[in-house]
């Protein structure tokens, strides 16, 4: 046990005569461990992207319900009147009626 223990520690099994099964291992754990790192890196990128997609869709929610009523005070009558009224335009005082053409065939 204390020799095997001791071979661990001062690596013997890399310089042993069967030493290039056990660098392809190491090779493959290395190169595998790798690959997981890079994968996990481009998950945590892509839910930063997400994060930031999410909260920018928020903004322009929000700006939209800004400037739909700020459209809808705009298009209000009273509004329309009180800026036409600095024209000197104001309402009309009879009310409209319809013209009627009858073709006679």
């Amino acid at each position: 046990m204390k020799k095997g223990f001791y071979n661990l520690l001062r690596a013997n099994f890399l310089i042993s005569r069967d030493a290039v099964n056990n660098w392809r291992f190491i090779v493959y754990c290395t190169l595998l461990a790798i690959i997981m790192i890079a994968s996990s890196h481009s998950a945590e990128r892509k839910v930063h992207k997400i994060a930031q997609l999410h909260n920018e869709v928020r903004e322009l929610r929000s700006e939209f319900v800004d400037r739909r009523s700020a459209l809808m005070k705009i298009k209000m009558e009273s509004t329309i009147t009180r800026k036409m009224s600095e024209r000197g335009v104001g309402p009309s005082e009879t009310p409209p009626f319809k013209i009627r053409v009858n073709i006679a065939e």
